[in-house]
């Protein structure tokens, strides 16, 4: 999920107003929270509007399409200059305000905003913007996917065409900005390593073309919504052709040559984030962001580490169980290899998790007071980024249900996407997972809108985790095969912790990382690779997923033990959901409080 991480969510306000009678003397308790709330409110507002202005692109993908025709030169001096500032200026702001007078709502939303404010600041001091390209998620790719018609970007009118001509237009110059970073980069010893750029090249090159129907950019115009009349379908024709071949693909051109023939050869061959300059503090500062807790690489190596041992034993159990002769690694190899985990055709992959969309569906009421009323689709990938992409992701919908979930699964390379595995996965990524929560969070209307839309990797990702766990539970896992495959999905979210940390702060090599994988666990050999190169390219991201899980889990049975007979997982799961995503340590204080409420 990029970002799914990323971060690309946000919401409409709980609405404040004013301060109270001036003729009333000192204001009493209830009236100056209130008031206080009512400031906290306005703030956060105020914040999220000018976060839209800076984040056009943004603001398109929850459907809010003010700034439809702009975008940012989010890498450039200025931008990072403004958005800096914004999130100093909004924290110095929050901290007029006494914390101790909000009410609990309030309270969550100003404990939330102050930590991501601070770590927005904290984190502008390492150099992100001179790193601006990877195969995961970065913006050729991502600009490629709203050009298309299939993404975020809306083209269902004349103005909604022309909007995007204009988007081409500071594209071009977002690309000539990060060619001129990448150069200062160079220069100053932060560089992609070898294998981030080889993988990057051939994303780029799928974007030149010599005839513009045939560009991506061009599918627009071949689905033509009834609403353009034929004037304009004739001029948006003509000025699409124009714009790709004058525009956009000499863009691509300019950043495939300068990424093939000057920044590969001086890319640096140090996969790990160690041998950049303060690259220990930088790779800290990721883990930080992404876990939103204060554990060390180190600490995170041995959290991995340990959980491997115990996931090892459970998958044992289960070779044991199926009459395997042999060791758990032979088992493993067994597993990766065996034709009869394999669909014959991509088609058949769709079909199967369609199947299990019906299936997860009704099943859960079980475990679920919450259910989202947003609609998803299952697709397959899209040809042009399959072959870097992982074997599932999810993007959101738009909370007025025009444009729907969609559940992404990877088609490419049948062998590498066994169907032991599509269980876990399905869970993970749908329901009920990033979709339901997502979508719930989307939908709860009440939220200021950087929480609505907004989100913490290690909560988002934590929760996409703990939902797999939850496949018993929702009658799925009968077949030993399925349930191993969900502990090789853990192990996989185990080995992140040792793999990302390894390279980064252990000077692990890319290969020594693929071995590991290998030896750990089940996983297609594609995937391997594709899952180490997306660690190098985005360090630190992929341990939230683990340290998110084992949180929600510790208060799940936290809970248990406390509430005995009174403990209802359904209420839980409600609990965890009901006020969005949050750092891990707001959710823990939170579940203490309705623990000691329930008991």
């Amino acid at each position: 999920m990029k970002h799914v991480a990323a971060a690309f969510l946000a919401l409409s306000l709980l609405s404040a107003c004013g301060g109270g009678d001036k003729d009333a003397g000192q204001p009493t308790t209830a009236t100056a929270t209130a008031t206080d709330s009512a400031k906290l409110d306005k703030l956060v507002d105020d914040y999220f509007e000018r976060i839209l202005e800076l984040n056009p692109t943004f603001a398109t993908a929850i459907g809010d399409l003010r700034y439809n025709d702009r975008y940012p030169i989010d890498i450039g001096t200025q931008w990072l200059a403004d958005s800096l500032a914004t999130e100093q200026q909004y924290l110095a702001a929050l901290n007029d305000i006494d914390a101790s007078k909000l009410d609990e709502a309030s309270r969550l939303t100003y404990d939330i905003f102050k930590h991501n404010r601070q770590i927005n600041i904290d984190g502008a001091m390492f150099r992100d913007e001179l790193l601006p390209i990877s195969q995961f998620g970065s913006t050729p790719v991502e600009f490629g996917r709203l050009g298309s018609g299939q993404s975020v970007q809306p083209f269902s009118n004349a103005k909604e065409y022309d909007d995007f001509l204009k988007r081409i237009a500071s594209f071009s110059a977002w690309i000539d900005q990060a060619i001129t970073n990448m150069k200062t980069g160079v220069d100053s010893g932060i560089v992609q390593p070898k294998p981030v750029v080889e993988k990057s090249l051939p994303q780029v090159a799928s974007f030149i073309v010599d005839d513009p129907k045939k560009s991506l950019f061009y599918k627009p115009i071949e689905n033509f919504p009834e609403s353009v009349t034929a004037e304009d379908r004739k001029r948006l024709t003509d000025a699409y052709a124009k714009a790709i071949k004058e525009t956009v693909v000499p863009a691509y051109k300019r950043l495939h040559a300068y990424l093939q023939n000057e920044y590969l050869p001086r890319a640096r061959t140090v996969v790990g984030m160690s041998a950049l300059p303060q690259g220990d503090k930088w790779y800290a500062q990721q883990a930080k962001r992404s876990t939103t807790t204060d554990l060390t690489p180190a600490q995170i190596h041995d959290i991995g580490l340990k959980e491997m041992a115990r996931i090892h034993g459970e998958m044992d159990r289960i070779k044991n169980q199926v009459g395997f002769k042999g060791d758990l690694k032979a088992f493993m190899t067994q597993m990766r290899t065996d034709p009869q985990f394999v669909y014959a055709k991509p088609e058949d992959l769709i079909n199967g998790y369609t199947a299990l969309k019906d299936r997860v569906t009704e099943a859960l009421p079980k475990l679920f007071e919450l259910q989202p009323k947003m609609a998803f689709e299952v697709r397959a990938v899209e040809a042009f980024r399959e072959k870097s992409e992982a074997t599932g992701s999810y993007q959101a919908g738009t909370p007025d249900g025009k444009r729907p979930g969609v559940f992404y699964a990877n088609t490419y390379d049948l062998p590498s996407r066994p169907r032991f595995m599509m269980e876990t996965i399905f869970l993970h990524e749908a329901l009920p997972g990033h979709h339901m929560q997502i979508a719930l969070q989307f939908e709860l209307q009440s939220l200021p809108r950087f929480r609505r839309y907004g989100g913490d990797t290690a909560f988002m990702e934590g929760w996409g985790l703990y939902s797999e766990s939850l496949g018993k539970e929702l009658g799925l896992y009968q077949d030993p095969y399925q349930y191993f495959g969900s502990l090789t999905a853990e192990a996989w979210r185990a080995a992140r912790l040792v793999v990302d940390t390894g390279m980064h702060s252990k000077n692990w090599t890319r290969e020594q990382a693929i071995d590991y994988m290998r030896d750990n666990t089940a996983i297609g050999e594609t995937d391997i690779v594709a899952e180490v190169e997306r660690y190098i390219a985005i360090p630190g991201q992929a341990l939230a997923y683990k340290i998110g899980q084992l949180k929600i889990r510790e208060l799940r049975t936290r809970a248990e033990q406390k509430l005995g007979g009174k403990f209802d997982v359904r209420e839980f799961h409600s609990q965890i959901l009901k006020d969005g995503s949050m750092p891990l340590a707001v959710l823990e204080a939170k579940i203490d409080r309705w623990i000691a409420s329930k008991k």
